[in-house]
């Protein structure tokens, strides 16, 4: 079992930035694919980025080169740097957690809101 508590969020003007952080209790951290997730009123959740127990990342097309994930294996903790942030990056961000083995995200964090303003 893994439980993931997200910080970081809060209101920023457009240019900004933000880092959003993931804690993760449980043990074999190391092992799980980490990603984030956003998701806005009445929408589907979408992928943001992604990051592989090997340090693979991969970002949705939107966000790439202007946000980073990383993660600290001795935290356990996962971060996404916000750069040149747009109003259309408005969300609530999700924290997820997969197995190696799974097909999907099978743990999530209840949310952080980032609200961007013109």
């Amino acid at each position: 079992q893994v439980q993931l508590v997200e910080s970081g969020g809060g209101l920023v003007q457009a240019g900004g930035s933000l880092r959003l952080s993931c804690a993760a209790s449980g043990r074999a951290f190391s092992e799980y694919v980490m990603g984030w997730f956003r998701q806005d009123p009445g929408k589907e959740r979408d992928f943001v980025a992604s990051i592989s127990s090997t340090a693979t990342r991969s970002y949705a097309g939107s966000v790439r080169g202007r946000f980073t994930i990383s993660r600290d294996n001795a935290k356990n903790t996962v971060y996404l740097l916000m750069n040149s942030l747009k109003p259309e990056d408005t969300a609530v961000y999700y924290c997820a957690a997969r197995g190696t083995s799974s097909r999907g995200y099978d743990y999530w964090g209840q949310g952080t809101q980032v609200t961007v303003s013109s």
